[in-house]
């Protein structure tokens, strides 16, 4: 199909709709129709394993669902009637229920490199508290993070950073600084030029790219040398890297580290863990100050919490973490074959670990481009896969897969004509799509 016919009225009706009475037409940024082919961006009507169904009636096979936190597939099962169970035993009481203490028993046998647990809702929250939990113990006010990573919380320590800051004042600004990923010596460098400042290094211990041998050990050492607290943000690494995160996986220790995302399977729950000695500053047996570590209101919803011991157990017993890899390299060696064998392998490429893979689109001058990048998401939209990455869920099967290689292949073939025209206009229909964190519309 010609993706210049391909048309969705009814979601563009329903993104006019939203942007009516939604600051943006999606309540998270990365969910805008400005992320996809213009009058391309479909309204979810539902899904169910590893496909979802627009209010056009079209299937797609997608990936990254949910923003990578969909990791079983929609609907899954066992999780959905583990959360069905508690919803017509209450959600929500005046203290807490028992289940707060099994989810918690459950994440720190799951995490056993954590000591204690707070749950909440959304990652902002957990890592903002791990923010201020640092700085509390250490008597410092800067934060350094890792500046090769994307995002970190919706608070003005991190957004602050990025070209979204209106309205952030500057002195908050002023007490973020950055690190590069990979590199000890210009990590040792900050924390020399900023000595006895920084209250912790906060970064994901791994991205796009595995850490370099020996790096996460020596920041560890770093940390510990500076008096500064390590946090490791694995709202993506936790359970796609091993089921207790990358921190299992690499074997290096963080005093603080935060989870989302598959965590819930969808359901909006994330957690704050680490060091019994800082946790316990945010709680009622230390003779300190206290610290407001997290008190939320629907942090610790009955139907959640059992969502995430559904997902925990899921995890575990099924050995999820192994299938999200063999089907992630499984679709990486087609797409990549199929990139080649239509000349384009120089220009689609994917990138990172098999069970966080995304990809990148580059221009007749190798450069990333956003024009090329919409016309590659137009014809995977118009063969039916919907995919702003390849991050992929245990939901998918073989076939799944084939036929997203397929589709694939039908794009590069488009891709090659627009880098032999050296111009991708053509294929567009439409303003390219735009990176989320741009200071104006």
């Amino acid at each position: 199909m010609d993706t210049r016919e391909f048309e969705l009225p009814r979601s563009r009706r329903a993104n006019e709709r939203l942007h009516a009475m939604v600051p943006g037409g999606a309540h998270t940024y990365a969910k805008g129709d400005d992320q996809y082919p213009e009058n391309l961006a479909p309204v979810i009507s539902h899904g169910r394993g590893a496909h979802v169904w627009d209010v056009d009636g079209n299937r797609y096979i997608e990936y990254g669902s949910g923003l990578r936190s969909v990791s079983l597939g929609h609907a899954h099962p066992r999780v959905t009637e583990a959360a069905r169970r508690e919803l017509d035993r209450g959600s929500n009481f005046v203290r807490p229920s028992i289940l707060e203490v099994e989810a918690a028993e459950r994440f720190l046998a799951t995490v056993p490199t954590a000591e204690m647990v707070k749950f909440a809702k959304n990652g902002s929250d957990v890592t903002t508290a791990a923010v201020r939990l640092a700085r509390a113990v250490t008597g410092r006010p800067r934060v350094a993070i890792c500046g090769d990573h994307p995002f970190f919380s919706v608070d003005d320590w991190f957004i602050g950073t990025t070209p979204m800051s209106a309205g952030i004042p500057a002195a908050t600004n002023e007490l973020t600084v950055t690190f590069p990923y990979g590199d000890l010596t210009a990590t040792e460098e900050l924390l020399t030029r900023y000595r006895d400042e920084i209250a912790c290094l906060i970064l994901e211990p791994a991205g796009h790219t595995e850490p370099p041998p020996g790096y996460l050990a020596g920041l560890r050492e770093l940390a510990d040398r500076h008096g500064c607290v390590l946090v490791f943000d694995e709202m993506i690494t936790g359970l796609r890297w091993s089921e207790a995160g990358a921190q299992g996986l690499y074997g290096v220790v963080p005093d603080l580290s935060t989870f989302g995302k598959a965590l819930g399977n969808g359901f909006a729950v994330s957690a704050l863990a680490g060091r019994r000695d800082l946790m316990e500053r945010g709680g009622l047996r230390h003779s300190g100050d206290r610290v407001f570590l997290l008190s939320t209101t629907h942090g610790a919803e009955t139907h959640s919490l059992a969502a995430a011991m559904a997902v925990l157990g899921t995890y575990v017993e099924e050995g999820i973490t192994a299938r999200l890899h063999a089907l992630g390299d499984r679709l990486a060696a087609g797409v990549r074959e199929a990139a080649a064998a239509t000349g384009v392998g120089d220009h689609v490429l994917v990138r990172g670990r098999a069970s966080n893979l995304v990809f990148a689109t580059l221009d007749e001058n190798l450069r990333p481009s956003q024009e090329y990048r919409t016309l590659f998401l137009r014809q995977l939209l118009a063969g039916g896969v919907l995919a702003p990455s390849f991050v992929v869920s245990s939901a998918l099967d073989d076939a799944d897969i084939d036929r997203t290689i397929e589709v694939v292949a039908e794009a590069c073939a488009v891709f090659r004509k627009a880098l032999d025209a050296a111009d991708p206009t053509p294929w567009l229909a439409g303003r390219p799509v735009k990176p989320v964190f741009r200071r104006l519309v």
